[in-house]
């Protein structure tokens, strides 16, 4: 079983390098107080705070499954930075996300994952498993968000799941939807041990595990305009999601066994 006790470092961004333009979201490369280069998702981006929180939560439950994923940070963005950028859409994206935001180390020299790799059948159907768990749309042909550094596959980019915090309602039917889109995944095709990777999952995922891993989103992250709810009852929701999901796994296990076939 993996361990359990959750925590993510807190930088400060100190060099702002280039945006990363792929997809809509805007994030950058940047160099921290560290000196470690990360790969930076703002809050002032898109889908905001709830980007981040999927990036988060996302992240969090494919470290437990033992998956490869860059270290998470906490990334801190001072009030000052940015305003000397000549971009005025960077310079707009950096000043609405002054404060607490989110980063991945950089996998400096990693290449892109090509479809069609050969890719062992438990951790296929481990990413498969993860993305019908956790909702996310966006690990297809056309954009695969797996990387390949030192010869393993690292996942990256998991703000487009839980995409149920967009409508904010029926929690409890949205946790227990069998997720069709699971028919798109880049490594369905190679996932021939789903039922062995919900085996696995089952026995590493529990409650606690959830209730630690919501306990990391920032409460400045749950101040919602959208929503009637409190930061603490907004985390619940999370929560209570993760429970129910995980307990009607058999629904996006079988969708993704049918979509196989």
């Amino acid at each position: 079983m993996q361990d359990q006790s959750l925590s993510l470092r807190t930088v400060t961004v100190m060099r702002y390098i280039l945006p990363l333009r792929e997809g809509g979201s805007l994030p950058a490369l940047a160099e921290a107080d560290d000196n470690f280069k990360y790969v930076v998702k703002f809050r002032g981006a898109g889908h905001g705070v709830k980007m981040l929180i999927s990036e988060l939560l996302g992240g969090v439950i494919a470290k437990a499954l033992g998956l490869q994923i860059p270290e998470l940070v906490f990334i801190h963005l001072d009030v000052d930075f940015g305003r000397t950028e000549a971009d005025e859409e960077i310079q707009d994206l950096l000043k609405f996300s002054e404060g607490l935001n989110l980063g991945l180390h950089y996998l400096s020299g990693a290449l892109a994952y090509e479809p069609g790799m050969k890719t062992d059948p438990l951790l296929a159907s481990k990413i498969v498993w993860l993305d019908a768990f956790i909702t996310n749309i966006d690990r297809t042909f056309k954009n695969t968000n797996l990387l390949l550094w030192n010869r393993e596959l690292w996942l990256i980019d998991h703000g487009a799941s839980f995409y149920f915090h967009h409508s904010w309602q029926n929690f409890d039917a949205a946790a227990k939807t069998p997720f069709k889109y699971v028919k798109d995944h880049v490594l369905l095709g190679q996932a021939t041990q789903l039922q062995e990777a919900d085996a696995f999952a089952q026995a590493v995922l529990n409650e606690d595990l959830f209730r630690k891993a919501v306990n990391l989103i920032p409460e400045d992250w749950l101040n919602w305009e959208d929503a009637d709810e409190s930061p603490e009852e907004i985390r619940e929701v999370y929560f209570n999601f993760l429970n129910t999901r995980l307990k009607h796994a058999e629904l996006f296990v079988k969708e993704a066994q049918d979509a196989r076939r």
